[in-house]
C-alpha cells in the first residue's frame, strides 16, 4: 500500500452513478486530513454495491486488482451481506448506504486506513459465528489453530518454555521422544527458526504461549 505523508489519507471512489459520487465526494470534504485521488494512488478504495454475495465478488475482485488499497463497501441493499464474499474480495469495511453520513463514512475511512476494520453491528454476529464456524469444520479437526500452529506444537513450545528436556516433555504429554523432536522441528522448519531457543522466542513474541 501507498505510504501516508503528513497524516493525509488518500481516497479513490468508484460510484455505481456520478449522483451517488458526487455525494461520497462532499463527505470526504468534511476532513482535511481526507483527500480523494485516482486509484493508483489510494490508501483508501470506496465502491458502491448493490449487494454483497458471491455473484458480486469477480467483479470486487476485478475493480481492485491493480490497486493496494484498503477496501470499503458501501452497501445499497442494507440488512444483510455475504460477510464471506465481502471477505474474500478483500473488503475492510462494509457500510449501509441507507445510513451512511459523513461522520460514518470518515471513521470508517480511518479505521481501514490504520490497518482496523468497520462493520455494521447487524454483521459482526454473523462474521463471529463464521470464524467460529471455521475453527470447528476446518482447523480443530487438522489440530490446527488460525495461527497455523497445531495444538501439540503449542503445548510442547510451551514446556519447552519451561526448562522441561525432551524426554520428561514426552512423558508429559504421552509421545514418544522423537515426536517431540519431530514437532519441533517441523515448526521450527514452517519459521524458519535456527533452534530451539529461537522457537520458544518467536512463540513468546507471537502470543502463542
Amino acid at each position: 500500500m501507498h505510504e501516508r505523508t503528513s497524516g493525509t489519507i488518500r481516497v479513490a471512489i468508484h460510484a455505481s452513478d456520478a449522483l451517488t459520487r458526487l455525494g461520497l465526494t462532499s463527505y470526504l470534504g468534511r476532513d482535511r486530513r481526507v483527500t480523494e485521488t485516482d486509484l493508483d494512488n489510494a490508501h483508501v478504495l470506496v465502491v458502491t454495491v448493490k449487494r454483497v454475495d458471491s455473484s458480486t465478488t469477480a467483479t470486487l475482485r476485478d475493480v481492485s486488482a491493480d490497486t493496494s488499497a484498503r477496501l470499503i463497501l458501501v452497501v445499497e441493499e442494507s440488512g444483510h451481506a455475504d460477510v464471506s464474499a465481502a471477505l474474500e474480495s478483500g473488503a475492510r469495511a462494509i457500510l449501509w448506504r441507507r445510513d451512511l453520513n459523513a461522520q460514518i463514512l470518515l471513521q470508517a475511512i480511518r479505521a481501514v486506513s490504520g490497518g482496523g476494520g468497520f462493520f455494521p453491528n447487524s454483521l459482526q454476529g454473523e462474521l463471529i459465528e463464521q470464524v467460529q464456524r471455521v475453527c470447528r469444520e476446518v482447523l480443530e479437526p487438522h489440530d490446527l489453530s488460525f495461527s497455523g500452529v497445531t495444538n501439540r506444537e503449542i503445548d510442547v513450545l510451551g514446556l519447552v518454555s519451561e526448562g522441561n528436556e525432551l524426554k520428561d516433555i514426552a512423558q508429559k504429554l504421552h509421545f514418544s521422544e522423537r515426536t517431540v523432536k519431530n514437532i519441533l522441528y517441523q515448526f521450527t522448519s514452517r519459521f524458519n527458526l535456527h533452534n530451539r531457543a529461537h522457537a520458544v522466542s518467536y512463540a513468546i513474541r507471537s502470543g502463542l504461549i
